[in-house]
């Protein structure tokens, strides 16, 4: 799926928090309702097997609570996204990333073919739809994380290019797919962030440790073997760091219109002084294929940071579909972040200051992310507040994601005139919540009482809070369009 990614070392983050977040994008012409669930041991698949590309996998006993964000219509299988297991590891999966025809070649996809007469069906392997359910509920590091999926790609190989996130206190790690078999996968430095379109990013990479030691870099056992034996490293110096994203990805127009110009916005917005982005001279400009895949912050980078470029449709340039000013042909040159495709946003924040019983907070949005707001629950919970969990395919205002598209789909249409409703609200949720969220930590530290009933006590009372809040956006929301209706007249008899 079309989606964006932003990861957050511990010391680039305002409060030593690890922070990773992603949205997940529905394809142009689909809409995928999502909803917030925790999905219990006793839930648990053992004989797992996918939908799209019926590849079965028997999964350990051992399975762990774990929150997630289903399809909530699960017609093409499970879809878990993003969630936080009880051993306080988070993951993302995944972004799609891109790759070229020499990988390809070298490793094909393992893609589920029919059957067709006298051939029997060919299993394909796993993907998006697959990797949160058979990874998250058993791994207790973020290196665990890698290591696992790791083995699932050597042995049942993917279909797709994907870029996975792994988390937990202390460590984050990028893992990306090549072709059919391989992956690489790389620490994030504590200082830095990445920033991640849908394309290949690793941008430098120590095969040596990767190898060996396995310190800050980990790959597949013949990655070496396979970049050799056909010849795609690319770099003519032989001393230079090896460049996964020259040697596995793309570099074509359609990244420059669809996935470059993300990266450009995001690195833009945090390193605005040290990097010339603009003009003639810009050290990278939106078509730029060398933005770096990581980078130290300007400033300590913070949850609103975060959802600001995560929502960003390259607002202060002449990027931006909205601008009432500028070239009207360069409004939507770019595919923007927050786009009308936004099924979810979720960000995991692991506290290294509070207990490991509620050190996780789990922030999650719905719907398009320009007109939508952050809502932090606590992770380590049995269940989640039904405002966010009962998305089915029923089009209703008792659903967050679906009164979070109804408002988008209005407002998006009286933009200028619904923005100030919009911008209250985006301000007053989170503040909101996160003061429930900070009262409740005082109350589980005095009380000692760490288990899950005043975290879920808490999380329900933010979630009525926003649902009060959203039907009041709504309310005003629907007022503005519907002065704005074709048949409006100016006379009344009143």
């Amino acid at each position: 799926m079309p989606c964006t990614t932003i990861l957050v070392g511990k010391n680039a983050s305002f409060d030593g928090s690890t922070m990773t977040a992603r949205n997940e994008d529905s394809s142009s012409g689909c809409f995928d309702a999502k909803k917030f669930v925790v999905v219990e041991p006793a839930d648990q698949p053992k004989n797992y097997e996918s939908v799209l590309s019926h590849v079965k996998i028997e999964l350990p006993d051992d399975s762990m609570r774990y929150t997630a964000m289903p399809d909530a219509v699960p017609k093409n299988g499970i879809w878990a996204a993003a969630g936080v297991n009880e051993a306080n590891v988070s993951m993302t999966a995944t972004e799609t990333i891109t790759s070229n025809e020499r990988v390809l070649a070298a490793d094909p996809l393992v893609e589920y073919e029919e059957a067709k007469g006298d051939t029997p069906e060919k299993i394909g392997g796993i993907g998006e739809e697959d990797i949160v359910t058979i990874t998250l509920p058993y791994i207790k590091s973020a290196r665990e994380g890698v290591l696992r999926l790791g083995s699932l790609l050597e042995e049942f190989g993917t279909y797709e290019m994907n870029g996975i996130a792994f988390q937990d206190a202390d460590e984050i790690w990028w893992l990306e797919t090549i072709g059919g078999h391989h992956w690489i996968a790389r620490r994030v430095p504590d200082d830095a962030y990445v920033i991640m379109p849908n394309q290949f990013g690793i941008d430098e990479f120590d095969l040596d440790d990767a190898l060996g030691e396995g310190r800050d870099h980990l790959c597949s056992k013949d990655l070496r073997e396979f970049i050799n034996d056909n010849h795609l490293d690319l770099e003519p110096d032989a001393e230079a760091p090896f460049n996964p994203r020259l040697a596995f990805g793309s570099h074509s127009d359609a990244d420059h219109i669809y996935n470059t110009p993300r990266a450009w916005y995001m690195a833009r917005y945090f390193n605005r002084n040290s990097v010339n982005w603009d003009g003639a001279d810009a050290d990278f400009k939106p078509d730029s294929d060398d933005i770096p895949w990581c980078l130290t912050p300007e400033h300590r980078i913070t949850v609103e940071d975060v959802k600001y470029v995560l929502s960003s449709h390259f607002q202060g340039t002449p990027y931006d579909p909205y601008a009432n000013h500028g070239p009207e042909n360069m409004r939507n040159a770019f595919r923007s972040i927050g786009v009308n495709r936004n099924n979810f946003l979720s960000l995991v924040q692991i506290r290294p200051y509070m207990p490991m019983e509620n050190s996780v907070i789990e922030w999650v949005a719905f719907g398009s992310n320009v007109f939508n707001a952050f809502v932090p629950f606590y992770a380590n919970i049995t269940t989640t507040p039904e405002y966010f969990a009962n998305t089915d395919k029923k089009v209703t205002t008792e659903s967050f994601y679906w009164a979070n598209r109804i408002i988008a789909a209005m407002a998006d249409a009286s933009f200028n005139e619904c923005s100030p409703h919009i911008e209250r609200y985006q301000e007053s949720i989170p503040a909101k919540a996160l003061h429930t969220i900070l009262e409740f930590d005082k109350e589980i530290i005095n009380s000692g009482n760490t288990g899950t009933c005043l975290q879920e006590e808490a999380n329900q009372k933010i979630s009525d809070m926003v649902r009060e809040a959203t039907d009041e956006l709504l309310d005003h929301v629907l007022y503005e369009r519907s002065c704005k209706m074709k048949n409006a007249f100016s006379r009344s008899d009143a």
